[in-house]
């Protein structure tokens, strides 16, 4: 995508101008994204973006720019601007050849082109399939994302490394009513990979799953309020490790001690039944890469291992700034954002139990299906989220379907709170915020029990 005698001069020239290091990001994205409402569809987006970012890093800070030329003279102004406002020069340069990175290649579904009117028939079948659940059903949205992210990275040290990386996800929502009573149920699976991916998913199960869910909270008592136990099912039920821990382990919070565990490095920071992991390395999962946007190999980094913290989150800067080695857990939503440390497939493992022994072992407490959305403060890791599908547990049984539960409580203190742990490891696709964009990322972990936490109800 861009010429690399072209890279080359950007760099010297970045080098010459005072910078220690300096690197330079090239991406080019295609995407078409569809949305079907009401049972027809209601957008159609498709187009090619194309831009370059250029780091240039002096000690522990750096500063960035981008652009959406290849000249060689836009760029090299674009470093000329950067460089002025540190005002420093060198006789250093760049005059070394790229050396192509060498790293493993993660695996995605096959890709293939797949004309746009069979992907708008996949969408009104699964409208058409979700609607027959039930007269409760009063709507049905339904999103097709799909992309292809082609990235370049050159640096002053001599790196040169590409990655192409396609992404398809489909998300499903139902709404339900029944008078004046409303809920919703949704179903967004993701994947790094092609259409094959929507291909290969079972359309009568996500309808029947999302005819069930959405009936069943419709007509769910409140849920009672109080501090008690609660077993969170698994996958999306990974969230509130992701939001409520896993940004508190990424040096992008560590470097600026706005994180809870920035000193507690080899300190006992959960119960001993929990460890997790972020690893980059799954094929085919919706927050894998083989390189991240740095060029490093991604790998699978141990963050806890029977409740001891192992290990941060590290990109480049964190590493300056901290002296954590890096993880190769560089990510940015695009050109437009320098990297930053971040989550990719962040998971809690797998326990020895099953989750019919966790709901046993609670005499009231609530079992919590499935997870909505909810809100952390990432400087201290306060939480509130909202349970999408629950249900009450007395004397270690199942006892009803309640509605309008919320878990509120505190990274640190849930983390030494889950006291059992599931084997029944299964992920969840999302899409997480920071300081670099919007980035996609998977979730998972276990059924876990958690032995006490504050439920909002009524």
């Amino acid at each position: 995508m861009l010429d690399k005698n072209i890279a080359a001069d950007v760099l010297h020239e970045a080098i010459s101008l005072g910078a220690d290091f300096a690197d330079v990001f090239v991406e080019r994205k295609n995407v078409q994204n569809l949305s079907f409402n009401s049972s027809k569809v209601k957008d159609i987006q498709s187009g090619t973006d194309f831009g370059i970012g250029v780091r240039l890093i002096y000690g522990k800070q750096y500063l960035y720019g981008y652009t959406n030329s290849a000249k060689k003279e836009d760029l090299l102004e674009l470093t000329r601007n950067l460089a002025a406002q540190k005002k420093r020069a060198t006789d250093r340069g760049f005059n070394a050849s790229f050396n192509n990175a060498n790293y493993p290649l993660i695996g995605a579904f096959e890709d293939k082109t797949t004309p746009l009117d069979q992907k708008v028939a996949k969408l009104k079948q699964l409208d058409t399939l979700v609607r027959q659940q039930g007269e409760h059903i009063a709507q049905v949205n339904i999103s097709l994302v799909q992309y292809n992210q082609q990235v370049e990275i050159f640096d002053s040290e001599g790196l040169y490394a590409t990655e192409s990386r396609p992404y398809c996800r489909i998300a499903t929502s139902a709404v339900a009513k029944d008078g004046q009573a409303q809920t919703s149920g949704s179903w967004n699976p993701g994947a790094r990979g092609g259409y094959s991916f929507i291909e290969n998913l079972d359309m009568n199960w996500i309808a029947e799953y999302l005819g069930k869910k959405t009936h069943t909270i419709l007509y769910a008592d409140p849920c009672p309020a109080g501090n008690k136990p609660v077993v969170i099912d698994n996958g999306f039920g990974g969230v509130i490790f992701h939001e409520a821990c896993g940004h508190l382990l990424e040096t992008t919070s560590v470097q600026k001690k706005a994180s809870v565990f920035w000193d507690k490095k080899e300190e006992m920071i959960a119960h001993e039944a929990l460890s997790a992991v972020d690893d980059g390395t799954i094929d085919n999962l919706w927050g894998s890469l083989s390189i991240d946007d740095e060029g490093m190999s991604t790998q699978k980094t141990q963050l806890i291992k029977n409740g001891k913290l192992e290990n941060f989150l590290c990109d480049r800067m964190g590493e300056l700034k901290t002296g954590h080695k890096r993880t190769g857990s560089a990510r940015r939503q695009s050109y437009k954002f320098a990297p930053a440390s971040r989550m990719r497939n962040t998971y809690i493992e797998a326990g020895p139990h099953k989750l019919e022994e966790l709901i046993a072992s609670m005499d009231d407490g609530i079992y919590a299906k499935s997870m909505g959305g909810g809100s952390v403060n990432p400087g201290t890791g306060e939480f509130n989220f909202a349970v999408e599908e629950g249900y009450l547990v007395k004397n270690g049984k199942i006892e009803k379907p309640v509605k309008g539960a919320t878990l509120i409580g505190k990274g640190e203190d849930i983390m030494k709170k889950i006291s059992m742990v599931g084997d029944n490891l299964e992920y969840a696709a999302g899409m997480c915020g920071s300081v670099s964009g919007s980035i996609p990322v998977t979730v998972g972990q276990p059924p876990v029990k958690v032995e006490d936490i504050l439920v909002g109800g009524r």
